[in-house]
């Protein structure tokens, strides 16, 4: 929300001198946070004066173009310029090149005198042009940096403007306020004006507020307006659509009168943009009540008003040009003719007030939240009214908006106000919540007096009764997020002082430290960041194609994924089943930028759902659940292991003098999967293996002893690196840590460390070409017993020295004894024995 000072000091006691940044720091005090400080003039300064075209004598220049050699005085006619510098003439007469043509002499306009900086750091000197020293500019208002238009200048008088020549520029048209912008939380809605600000501004500094609904005057109607039905007769979400619909009418309104200056640059400030008269006075209203108006063209309506759903397949032109096709749920503003807005959100280009209305019809409504809501997302239609419908707006504020409106109308646009008008609907109940006496003060630490709470609810606006054991609070109608005791308390807090609440540490109670799962992850992850990858954080949102191609090993196979009801975006619209597409995308985005050398791993959870998802019903607040409850809560959430991934693209290392890198290639991949299962005391087992996302034959399975599956490790599939723009020969691992971290020892024990000298002896088995190397290594490691202590193949080789079908396999063997020498004997006897059982297993034969 940005906030001119100007239009705050009209109804808060801001002081003269007060910033911008010390209006935040104020508001900081009541839980709003500092975005950023609007300052036109940081980008402009004088001198900028009002100026008057004496003379002005056309010009055609060689190239085609024609300028204009104007003489434009800048101070009263018998008074001496004040002013002094290069360029300034004494006379107060100046003369200036203009390449525009919308003026006329005897037009006051807007004169950037040299010395002048206007936006874009451009600096007003004398120059040499077209024949003649221009000593100045006349500017236009996109050159003033307060509009779009460059075909022309600014005359003043389009702007019902008439000031003194002389007359600072800047302040005219509003230049020299400043504006503050804040954040504003989804559940404070109310503070979307300045109405709300004004009055937070007065929580936080003690000081009087004026509010702005109050200075309306809205009196009886003569009689029946505009006749409007609500016809929303079955509630979607538990309330009307709409619940009050106030209807006024202006006649006779000058379709061509300007915005004046005051107006458009509080807009401005505010971060709206200036357009017409009548479309500028609705969002002024709207900005300073917090109501949104909308204004239509009373001579383009057909009969009665109706508020209702939606039909099937009745579609709307809205006000950006765009037919666009309706939902049952959207809520309807219509006429005999169809449909002429969806409420709340956008209106209908059938109605728009354009540069011939003369007659205007003035809504002022107040909708159920929800359904603006599913609408504007629906739709992708995201507008100052619905931001704030979907907040909440005050119920009570809409004959006042409305009235505010009709009262800028009459003085600024000439029009006649009507005196009957519409207003139907019903007032929303009463809300009355009892906040027990020492509630407060026992959630937040403070023994707060009587005073405190009630004065602090009183200022809030609501009603305060006391009762028997406390108060019956009945909250204000702008602030619907007042429902519970702890809402109240928050507010007390919030305006006695968030200062005042002690700052004391919980004693920590006595705890058995990390967890299992938790000390295993901090290892692993600490063992993959010593050994040179770096640690990312991937959204865990992804595309469907994302998890049907990583999700699961053969493509086509049964999957299931959680899709997100109200996803950031479509196309990332389902939770994870792999942390592969999130390293991807990074990896992606950090080669776009020139980085291509990459060794990356997540650790995070992946959402694996498995029959029903989410529970039926969400047990009440304030009442703990049965066991029962709680069970199918927690049957109702996707199983979620831990999971760690790591991807590798270019070189191991940077170029050196006398280094040549190394390409990263699939043995890291099944390396940092080793590591992952090393640290906790896992065997892993790797076996050739396939899955969809990766190379056809450099694809290792990640398994258990048990033969339990747990991850895949290898080259990423040519056409998947293609279609992502990574480099070929890309490698990444995937591995199941839960699984993993299930299968470690409670206790790892280290391998004590002998003395004696090793022995070591080579063997070279031929074996069948299908059977894994790892399974004849695991052969060889149970026949040779306890004296083996690594086994390790060296070299595979399959050539015209083999058969057909059949290959090499070299191993190397280091035994060692722990109490003495080994004799070269009982190292063969241990080699032979494990040959034995390769043969028995596998048909394996010396080579």
């Amino acid at each position: 929300m940005r906030i001119p000072l100007t239009w705050l000091r009209e109804y808060a006691q801001v002081p003269a001198g007060a910033t911008a940044e010390d209006v935040m720091t104020e508001l900081v005090k009541v839980g709003f946070e500092e975005e950023a400080v609007h300052r036109p003039l940081d980008d402009i300064r004088g001198p900028i004066v009002v100026g008057q075209v004496l003379s002005r004598v056309e010009e055609p220049q060689s190239n085609g173009k024609t300028i204009n050699w104007c003489t434009v005085r800048v101070v009263p006619e018998g008074q001496a310029q004040t002013l002094s510098g290069d360029g300034i003439d004494p006379s107060g007469v100046q003369g200036i090149v203009c390449g525009a043509h919308n003026f006329e002499v005897g037009d006051k306009v807007v004169v950037t005198l040299p010395g002048a900086v206007l936006p874009g750091d451009f600096r007003i000197s004398p120059r040499n042009t077209y024949g003649h020293v221009s000593a100045g500019m006349i500017a236009s208002v996109r050159e003033l940096g307060i509009g779009e238009d460059h075909d022309g200048i600014l005359v003043l008088g389009t702007l019902g403007l008439d000031p003194e020549l002389g007359t600072d520029a800047l302040e005219l048209l509003g230049l020299r306020d400043e504006a503050a912008e804040i954040n504003v939380t989804p559940d404070r809605g109310y503070v979307f004006s300045i109405r709300g600000v004004a009055r937070e501004y007065a929580h936080a500094t003690g000081t009087g507020f004026t509010d702005p609904a109050a200075r309306v005057t809205v009196a009886a109607p003569s009689g029946p307006g505009y006749p409007v039905r609500l016809a929303d007769e079955a509630p979607i979400y538990g309330r009307p659509g709409c619940d009050r619909f106030v209807a006024r009418t202006v006649r006779g309104i000058n379709p061509a009168a300007p915005t004046p200056p005051w107006m458009s640059a509080r807009l401005r400030l505010a971060g709206i943009r200036s357009i017409s008269l009548a479309v500028d006075i609705s969002n002024y209203v709207m900005i300073e009540l917090g109501q949104p108006l909308h204004f239509y063209d009373a001579d383009k309506l057909a009969g009665d008003i109706v508020v209702r759903r939606a039909a099937v397949g009745e579609t709307l032109k809205t006000l950006d040009g765009k037919v666009r096709a309706l939902d049952a749920e959207d809520l309807l503003i219509t006429d005999d003719s169809g449909a002429i807005g969806v409420a709340g959100v956008m209106g209908g280009a059938a109605t728009e007030v354009s540069g011939t209305t003369v007659t205007v019809l003035i809504e002022a409504a107040h909708f159920e939240e929800v359904s603006i809501a599913r609408s504007r997302r629906r739709h992708k239609l995201p507008s100052e009214a619905s931001k704030r419908f979907e907040r909440g707006v005050d119920w009570e504020v809409a004959d006042e908006a409305a009235q505010r409106a009709v009262n800028l109308l009459v003085e600024l646009a000439g029009g006649i106000e009507e005196t009957a008008a519409t207003d139907v609907g019903t007032a929303p109940a009463p809300v009355s919540v009892f906040l027990p006496a020492g509630f407060a003060s026992a959630r937040i630490g403070i023994d707060f007096t009587t005073e405190q709470i009630t004065g602090s609810l009183t200022d809030l606006g609501a009603g305060v009764e006391a009762v028997d054991g406390g108060y019956a609070v009945t909250p204000p109608s702008w602030r619907h997020d007042l429902l519970t005791p702890e809402d109240l308390t928050e507010e007390i807090a919030r305006l006695v002082g968030y200062d005042l609440i002690p700052a004391t540490l919980p004693t920590a109670p006595p705890g058995r430290g990390y967890s299992r799962p938790q000390q295993q992850r901090r290892r692993v992850v600490q063992a993959l960041a010593d050994a040179g990858l770096t640690e990312i954080l991937a959204y865990p949102f992804v595309s469907k194609a994302g998890n049907d191609t990583f999700g699961v090993a053969q493509a086509g196979a049964e999957r299931a994924a959680i899709k997100l009801a109200n996803p950031l975006s479509e196309e990332f619209g389902y939770l994870r089943t792999s942390v592969l597409p999130g390293l991807i995308e990074t990896a992606k985005r950090n080669h776009s930028r020139g980085f291509h050398d990459l060794a990356l791993f997540e650790s995070g959870l992946v959402f694996l759902p498995s029959g029903t998802v989410g529970t039926a019903s969400i047990p009440p607040l304030g009442v703990k659940p049965s066991e029962d409850v709680l069970d199918a809560l927690y049957d109702g959430i996707p199983y979620q292991p831990l999971t760690i991934g790591a991807l590798f693209t270019g070189k191991d290392t940077p170029a050196a003098p006398g280094h040549t890198p190394r390409t990263w290639d699939w043995a890291d991949a099944i390396d940092a999967a080793r590591l992952v299962a090393d640290v906790v005391g896992v065997d892993l087992v790797v076996e050739q293996g396939s899955h969809q996302a990766f190379h056809p034959g450099r694809t290792a399975a990640l398994t258990l002893r048990s033969g339990e599956v747990v991850g895949y490790a290898g080259e990423l599939h040519p056409k998947l690196l293609a279609e992502r723009h990574l480099p070929a020969r890309t490698v990444a691992m995937e591995i199941n840590a839960s699984l993993v971290f299930d299968a470690a020892p409670d206790v790892i024990v280290a391998r004590s460390i002998s003395t004696y000298p090793i022995a070591t002896q080579d063997v070279a088995l031929v074996v069948p070409a299908e059977v894994p190397a790892a399974a004849v290594l695991e052969a060889l490691r149970e026949g040779a017993g306890e004296l083996l202590e690594d086994v390790a193949l060296f070299d595979e080789y399959q050539g015209t020295a083999i058969p057909a079908g059949r290959k090499s396999l070299a191993f190397g063997l280091r035994f060692r004894a722990a109490d003495r020498t080994l004799t070269a004997e009982e190292a063969s006897a241990a080699r032979a024995n494990a040959v034995d059982l390769a043969a028995q297993r596998f048909g394996a034969t010396q080579r």
